[in-house]
């Protein structure tokens, strides 16, 4: 009989990583972010955070020049949406970034208000 394989940490790594890394929370802070919520760090020189997780500071360096859409951090640091979302939430209660949310339904113009614009270019 074959003795159980254990796995290294590069072989394990992905399996245990991100509950690790948001401390087993799998709902951010009271903030809601979505894939085109814009992130951007406060600070624009390199700042020391010896407190923060690695992945953290990779977001706040990764933001530092341009804002950045929480899929493309995702993307780039090669983690889940969620996870990105619940450290953007800590970084966002540590007031270590700031986030352009998408237009709500309340901030988009309405069908009547098109239709006069239109009008008015068309006679133009």
């Amino acid at each position: 009989m074959r003795e159980p394989r254990w796995l290294d940490d590069a072989e394990a790594g992905r399996h245990l990583r991100p509950y690790a890394i948001t401390g087993g929370r799998t709902r951010h802070s009271r903030h809601t972010f979505t894939l085109i919520t814009l992130v951007v760090s406060r600070s624009t020189r390199e700042a020391r955070h010896e407190d923060l997780e690695p992945e953290s500071a990779q977001i706040l360096g990764l933001c530092r020049d341009r804002a950045v859409a929480v899929a493309e951090i995702a993307a780039h640091l090669d983690l889940p949406v969620s996870v990105v979302k619940i450290l953007c939430g800590d970084l966002l209660n540590a007031s270590l970034i700031i986030v352009q949310a998408p237009p709500g339904q309340d901030d988009q113009p309405s069908v009547e208000l098109i239709e006069r614009v239109m009008d008015g270019i068309r006679r133009l």
